[in-house]
């Protein structure tokens, strides 16, 4: 008999609590060998390719491609080696899974449980121990008891083909779907009964807006209850509130949660704020809410830098190097300035009321992706010249554009530089990048009229905008920090003082 373990969403670090899945690598059915990726999600911070501790038989997968999971949410089970027939009346026994939450299935006796190193065979289920962050795969953890409902109105999962040294017991067999185990069983509000809820969307806006699920009726095959069923019983419960505040005598408005649409109208389009677009709005929603920010800017000439480059990258000969990009030349200068104005490279403890100084420069830029906008962050750029500055950028965009930038190659910055000049725009007043004190934003380089030693003449001209937190400093020290910037652009010369 096999023994099913269940793996479930571990803790994936930085304080995330939920991914989605993108797309899964296994299906019902397949084997695969221990720290294999199973799924690839995505957090608010990156692509993950998540590995299973478990070697054996996929026999189900929990979530369809798009839904969004908490942390500890059932991933999959998998049917590994082969297991001792239990000592008590025939009831199957499965053993716990990480985190102590046991397979579906089995009302075994209580006592101890098999933990993931019992068995045989090499892939008996002995945890790999290379797991992500919170998730531990080596300690056996105590069985719980579950009570199987009669009927769950969600149908399970077949596993075809199995082999038959993987077969698992028709009584182990978990349901299918992103549900954990207390809703299967109905556990909804501490009463027992079938909920047939499959979207873990369909629950948390149920939960948000007070709605039993257990007095709705699923439109969904089976009974499933889907998100419009969900949205027909807010609007009901609305118009049940107005109407009993109409009784009892005029009040303050109510203000509609949803826009109401007219016979014939189409409905208007909702985009959940989740992933990377969700941890964007939040960090940019908190930087406006908590930074007292301003922003300065001025027009400088690039001709003489675009020049510099031009050189650089002419060079040829046992001495010549990578191509030097733009944005590696402007980070490079920012990092001088950042030397000549520590005050930007700061953040605010606003429990202690400290301007704390930073030690180092983490230069974060800005890169746009298919995925939405994410900063990828140059560890110590303080210590490198433009050239490394330039071939980490690439590294790290190459990395951004696949989605495989690790949480930890996006956060940890000081300082952020914003090149939307690629957008084809000459100004902007960026948003800091909390909890950092300023950005550096860049336009596009275009030739220009521009007075050139008292002459009129076409010079390829650049705007650059600062916003800085005003907490850290004033506006002499925000503008002297630009100046530099813009002074170095104008005459690259400048840098050799610092180089």
């Amino acid at each position: 008999m096999a023994q099913v373990l269940e793996f479930k969403l571990p803790d994936l670090g930085e304080g995330l609590t939920e991914a989605e899945i993108v797309r899964w690598l296994v299906e019902v059915g397949d084997v695969v060998a221990v720290d294999q990726p199973v799924v690839e999600v995505e957090t608010a911070k990156a692509m993950v390719e998540v590995p299973c501790p478990y070697g054996g038989v996929v026999t189900a997968r929990f979530g369809e491609e798009g839904t969004e999971l908490p942390v500890g949410a059932p991933l999959l089970t998998v049917a590994v080696g082969a297991t001792e027939p239990s000592a008590s009346s025939g009831s199957s026994a499965s053993p716990a899974g990480p985190r102590g939450a046991s397979a579906e299935g089995g009302t075994g006796a209580d006592g101890p449980a098999a933990g993931p190193g019992s068995g045989s065979g090499s892939g008996s289920g002995s945890g790999s121990g290379n797991v992500l962050v919170g998730y531990g795969t080596g300690a056996p953890a105590a069985r719980r008891r579950r009570i199987r409902p009669e009927r769950t109105g969600v149908a399970a999962t077949a596993l075809p083909s199995t082999p038959a040294s993987a077969s698992v017991p028709a009584a182990a067999a978990p349901v299918a779907g992103p549900v954990p185990p207390s809703a299967v069983a109905g556990e909804v509000n501490g009463r027992q009964g079938p909920v047939a809820v499959v979207s873990p969307l369909v629950r948390r806006l149920a939960r948000e807006h007070g709605i039993e699920l257990r007095q709705v009726t699923g439109s969904g095959p089976d009974g499933l209850i889907l998100r419009a069923d969900v949205d027909a019983a807010i609007r009901m419960a609305g118009a049940a509130e107005t109407g009993s505040r109409a009784v009892a005598g005029p009040a303050a408005p109510l203000v509609p949660e949803r826009t109401a649409v007219g016979a014939g109208e189409p409905a208007a389009e909702r985009i959940p704020l989740r992933g990377v677009r969700g941890a964007v709005a939040d960090k940019l929603a908190r930087s406006r809410t908590e930074i007292p920010d301003a922003t300065c800017w001025v027009d400088a000439d690039a001709t003489e830098l675009m020049a510099v480059r031009a050189a650089m990258n002419a060079a040829t000969g046992p001495s010549a190097g990578p191509k030097v990009s733009v944005l590696a030349l402007l980070a490079r200068i920012c990092t001088a300035a950042l030397a000549r104005f520590p005050e930007l490279n700061s953040t605010v403890d606003t429990e202690a009321r400290e301007i704390v100084r930073l030690p180092g420069v983490h230069l974060g830029f800005a890169a746009q992706t298919e995925r939405g906008l994410v900063v990828p962050v140059v560890r110590d750029a303080h210590t490198r010249n433009a050239e490394s500055i330039g071939a980490e950028i690439v590294r790290l965009t190459e990395l951004a554009r696949t989605g495989k930038l690790s949480p930890a190659q996006l956060t940890g910055g000081t300082f952020t530089l914003n090149n939307y000049g690629v957008f084809g725009v000459d100004g902007s007043t960026p948003i800091i990048n909390h909890p950092e004190a300023a950005m550096l934003g860049v336009g596009r380089i275009v030739p220009k009229p521009w007075v050139h030693q008292g002459e009129l003449a076409v010079r390829q001209v650049v705007q650059l905008s600062l916003t800085f937190d005003h907490r850290v400093c004033d506006g002499g020290t925000a503008g002297g920090f630009l100046r530099y910037v813009a002074d170095c652009v104008e005459q690259p010369a400048v840098l050799l003082r610092t180089l």
